[in-house]
C-alpha cells in the first residue's frame, strides 16, 4: 500500500497555485526539495487536513480523512504552550495519543539532550525542534510528515536525527515525508526525491536513480548552447560552462563529472526561472 497518494491535487491563491501528483509508498522516505515559497508547507497542510483541496485528492494511509493518532507531525515552526516543560507535555500527550509510549519519550529526551524541567518558552529553536521531533516519534505513528525538521539543529544532532528517521523505516509498513532545504540531510536519508518549484513538480525519482540518470559536463558556452533543448540547468562561469544532461543525451568529448543531488535542483531551478 502506498502511504500517500495525492491525484490531481490543487489550491489556489491569489498569488500562487500548486498542482500535485505524488506517491510515497510504505517503508520509504520521500525528500521535498524545493526553495522558499515553492509549495511544501502548502502541500503538508493539504495532507494533514490544515487546509482543503480545491481539486483532486490526498489519500493518507489509505484514508481520505488523515488519521492523525498513526501520524507523527513535525512543523517547521514547533508550537506548544510556553508554559509546559518536556516533562509536563509528555503526560498531556499520554492522554491525546492512545499509544503514547512514556519510555520511549523520556529515552528521546534523553538522546537529544532535552532538558525535561525548562519551560518550553525558554527553549531555543534547536531545542524546541528536538522535543518536536521526540513527541512524533513516540505515539507509534506509521507516517512521519516532517517540515524542515532539522532547522536549527547543529550539524553532530542533525546526524543524529537522522538515523532516527532512518531507523523508524525499518518497519515496512512505515514511511516518511520529509521537507528540507538542507538538500545534504535528504540525500543521506531519502529513497526518493521530488523537486518542487513555483507550486510543480519539477521531477520526482529514486535517489539513486537521479544520481544515475543525471550527469554535469563541462564546455564552453558555444558547445553547450549546441546541446539545445538536452540543457535541463547551466551554471556559467569566467572558465566555461557546467551543464546539467541526461547521461544519454552526453557527448563523450565533454568532461564530465560527479553531480550531487542538491546540484542538480539548483541548476533545474535556475533553467526554470531563466
Amino acid at each position: 500500500m502506498n502511504a500517500i497518494e495525492l491525484k490531481g491535487l490543487e489550491k489556489h491563491y491569489d498569488d500562487f497555485d500548486l498542482k500535485l501528483d505524488l506517491t510515497l509508498p510504505e517503508g520509504c522516505i520521500l525528500g521535498l526539495v524545493g526553495e522558499n515559497g515553492a509549495g511544501k508547507s502548502t502541500t503538508i497542510r493539504l495532507l494533514l487536513g490544515m487546509a482543503k483541496p480545491d481539486a483532486g485528492s490526498a489519500t493518507v494511509l489509505g484514508q481520505e480523512r488523515p488519521p492523525l493518532e498513526e501520524i507523527g507531525v513535525v512543523l517547521d515552526e514547533p508550537a506548544f504552550p510556553e508554559c509546559l516543560s518536556a516533562k509536563k507535555l509528555g503526560k498531556i500527550m499520554a492522554g491525546i495519543y492512545r499509544n503514547w509510549d512514556q519510555p520511549c519519550f523520556e529515552g528521546l529526551l534523553r538522546k537529544l539532550s532535552v532538558p525535561e524541567t525548562k519551560p518550553f518558552k525558554e527553549l531555543s529553536r534547536g531545542m524546541k525542534m528536538k522535543l518536536s521531533i521526540a513527541v512524533a516519534l513516540s505515539h507509534h505513528a506509521r507516517l512521519l510528515v516532517l517540515d524542515e525538521p532539522t532547522s536549527g539543529l547543529d550539524p553532530v544532532v542533525r546526524d543524529e536525527v537522522v538515523e532516527l528517521f532512518s531507523e523508524f523505516t525499518r518497519e515496512e509498513d512505515h514511511a516518511v515525508l520529509i521537507s528540507s532545504h538542507i538538500v545534504s540531510d535528504l540525500e543521506k536519508l531519502c529513497d526518493y526525491v521530488a523537486f518542487l518549484h513555483r507550486g510543480r513538480l519539477l521531477l520526482c525519482e529514486e535517489a539513486d536513480a537521479l544520481r544515475e540518470q543525471y550527469v554535469l559536463v563541462q564546455g564552453t558556452r558555444e558547445e553547450i548552447d549546441a546541446l539545445g533543448a538536452a540543457v535541463l540547468g547551466r551554471r556559467n562561469s569566467p572558465y566555461g560552462v557546467s551543464a546539467v544532461l541526461k547521461r544519454e543525451d552526453a557527448p563523450e568529448s565533454l568532461r564530465r563529472s560527479a553531480l550531487s543531488i542538491e546540484d542538480l535542483f539548483i541548476l533545474m531551478v535556475k533553467e526554470e526561472r531563466t
